[in-house]
């Protein structure tokens, strides 16, 4: 069965099941050239504050769908709270999706804000939380150096490179993201580095001889990047109460 173009399917399931949305965007991996055969439509819908609001998986027209049912006051809600841990997915789907309808203008208006906070960029990191990052970056790296049981170490190789991904995006006051968002943003922000991490990850999977040093190497740049290495000294207190 040929499926209808994404765009056509996704207006026809909005009109069909929200006819009274305010607003409605296609939105995801389906839009750019990084689509692939198993890529779904990501469908953000703005109804009123008495409507039902959920978020629902289903099957349409031939193409898996994610939507993503909210109020205005819903939009601003999760973003703030997104926006406080420093990755905001619902920021990155409006601001690049495609307005499929929008009867009172809360589409437009939505999407602009999206893309004024994306470029302001995320809140400052604490100083603590970004030693507590290096800490556990640099504890972890020494357990990889010492490791010797190859299915431990591509355990510890991928959790580095996860690790290690946060913490630049951290120091440089970019967006993170969780995934191959988390690739995404980290490609933007140095794609060298990007590519020497998933390197010296691959390296440890394949067991090469190396694959330690050329992973410890790559993770130890991310390190620098936040201020170096940080083990001997750290000092966390007790909360408070």
């Amino acid at each position: 069965m040929t499926r209808p173009e994404p765009e056509a399917a996704a207006a026809e399931l909005v009109t069909d099941r929200f006819p009274a949305a305010r607003a409605a965007l296609l939105t995801g991996s389906v839009l750019t050239p990084r689509r692939t055969p198993t890529s779904d439509l990501d469908i953000l819908v703005l109804v009123g504050e008495e409507a039902p609001r959920f978020r629902e998986s289903l099957r349409h027209a031939g193409w898996p769908v994610e939507l993503f049912v909210q109020s205005e006051q819903d939009w601003h809600g999760f973003v703030a709270s997104e926006a406080a841990a420093r990755r905001s997915p619902l920021l990155h789907m409006t601001a690049a999706g495609r307005l499929l309808i929008d009867a009172d203008g809360l589409g437009v208006r939505l999407q602009a804000e999206a893309r004024r906070r994306l470029a302001d960029g995320p809140p400052p990191v604490p100083i603590p939380q970004l030693e507590s990052a290096r800490y556990a970056l640099t504890d972890t790296l020494d357990d990889l150096r010492g490791c010797t049981d190859p299915q431990e170490r591509i355990f510890l190789a991928a959790h580095l490179l996860e690790r290690a991904a946060e913490l630049v995006l951290l120091a440089d006051g970019r967006w993170l993201g969780a995934g191959k968002w988390l690739s995404r943003r980290l490609a933007e922000a140095d794609p060298g580095l990007h590519g020497r991490l998933a390197e010296g990850v691959a390296a440890v999977v394949r067991g090469a001889a190396d694959g330690t040093e050329h992973l410890a190497a790559a993770v130890g740049e991310a390190l620098q990047r936040a201020g170096g290495p940080l083990w001997e000294g750290y000092r966390r207190s007790a909360p408070a109460g």
